[in-house]
C-alpha cells in the first residue's frame, strides 16, 4: 500500500508491540526499523533508522500504563520524524490518556487532556487518530484535524455471534454514557436501561437506581473505560437484583489498573469484552471471565483511507 503523495511508513512505541504487528499485518507493510529505548537514568532515546523524507508517516503508540513514559515515547518519536522530513505525521493514539481530565472538576483543577493535545501538536504532529475519546469534545482540543474511530462496528458483530438479540438490553453504567449506550442499542435494535450513580471519591461509585425493566433480559454494558472494575461489579449487582438474567460489558479500552482484572473475575458479571487498544496484562490474560477483540483491522482500514485522501467517517456509517 502506498499514500497519495509519497510511501507510507509504520512506526511503533512500546506501548503496544502486539497491536502495531497486526496492524502492520493487515496493511501488509513491515514496521519501519526504529530505536526506542532508555538511558541509564530513564531518559528515552530515539532513533529512526530508515529513510522518511517526504513519507506519510503513522506512529502507533497508545498512552496506556505508564502513562507519561509512553506519552513521552510518543511525542520524542514526533519529534525524530519532523526533523527527519517527513511529510506528514500522524500520532495514531488508540488509547489517549488523560482523557478523563476533561473540564476543571473542581477549584484550582488542570485540564490535562487539553495540556496532552498541545503537547502533540507542537511536537509536530498534523493529524490525530484515536479511538473511542473519552468526551467526543476532546477533538475541540486538537488545533489539526483529529479522527475519533469507534469500536462499535466490531462489539456489534461480536453480539449479534454470540446472543439472542430478542433477549438482550443495552445498559449505560452512569448517565453520562448514555448516548454511547443508544448507539449501540440503535445498531443491534435492542431496548436501553440506565444506572443512575452518584460517586463518592475517583475510583469508587455507588449504584443507586436502575432506570428501566431489566428483569428477564441478558444485560450488556457499554462503556468506553474500565478501569478500578468498582462501577461494572456494582452495576451488575444492580441488574441482577432488579431481575436481570445475565449480565455481560463490552468496554473499548481495558486500563484495568491495580486488582482490577482479579475484582472482575470474582464479581457476578459473566464476561467483560475489552480491545486489544492496550496491551492486556498477564492478570488480564489469565482472568477466565475476561475476553479481547482486535481492533488491529479497524486501525489498518483508517490509516489506508487517511492515506490514501478517502473518507474514514463512512466506516461507521
Amino acid at each position: 500500500m502506498s499514500a497519495k503523495n509519497g510511501s507510507i511508513k509504520l512506526v511503533a512505541g512500546n506501548s503496544n508491540p502486539a497491536l502495531a504487528k497486526a496492524i502492520a499485518g493487515e496493511l501488509e507493510l513491515p514496521l519501519t526499523k526504529a530505536v526506542v529505548r532508555r538511558f541509564a537514568d530513564m531518559e528515552i532515546f530515539v532513533e529512526i533508522q530508515e529513510n522518511v523524507r517526504g513519507s506519510d508517516v503513522f506512529i502507533l503508540q497508545s498512552t496506556s500504563y505508564p502513562a507519561n513514559d509512553h506519552l513521552m515515547e510518543l511525542l520524542i518519536i514526533t519529534d525524530a520524524l519532523r526533523r527527519a522530513s517527513a511529510r506528514r505525521i500522524t500520532a495514531v493514539v488508540p488509547y489517549f490518556g488523560y482523557a478523563r481530565q476533561d473540564r476543571k472538576s473542581g477549584s484550582r483543577t488542570p485540564i490535562s487532556a487539553k495540556l496532552v493535545a498541545n503537547l502533540i501538536t507542537h511536537a509536530g504532529a498534523h493529524r490525530v487518530m484515536t479511538v473511542d475519546l473519552h468526551a467526543l469534545q476532546i477533538q475541540g482540543f486538537f488545533d489539526i484535524p483529529t479522527d475519533n474511530l469507534f469500536a462499535s462496528p466490531v462489539m456489534v458483530r461480536d453480539i449479534r455471534e454470540r446472543f439472542d438479540l430478542s433477549n438482550v438490553m443495552v445498559v449505560s453504567p452512569d448517565v453520562g454514557g448514555v448516548v454511547r449506550a443508544r448507539g449501540l442499542a440503535k445498531r443491534i435494535n435492542t431496548p436501553l436501561a440506565i444506572i443512575d450513580k452518584r460517586r463518592e471519591r475517583a475510583g469508587e461509585s455507588e449504584v443507586m437506581n436502575v432506570i428501566g425493566d431489566v428483569a428477564g433480559y441478558t444485560c450488556i454494558l457499554v462503556d468506553d473505560i474500565v478501569d478500578s472494575g468498582g462501577t461494572l461489579v456494582n452495576a451488575a449487582d444492580a441488574l441482577l437484583a432488579n431481575g436481570a438474567k445475565e449480565v455481560y460489558a463490552y468496554i473499548s479500552h481495558g486500563v484495568l489498573s491495580g486488582g482490577a482484572a482479579a475484582r472482575i473475575t470474582t464479581s457476578r458479571l459473566k464476561e467483560l469484552v475489552i480491545t486489544d487498544s492496550i496491551l492486556p496484562t498477564e492478570a488480564v490474560c489469565n482472568a477466565k471471565n475476561i475476553r479481547t477483540l482486535s481492533i488491529a483491522t479497524l486501525i489498518a482500514e483508517a490509516i489506508g483511507r487517511t492515506a490514501s485522501e478517502e473518507s474514514v467517517s463512512s466506516l461507521f456509517d
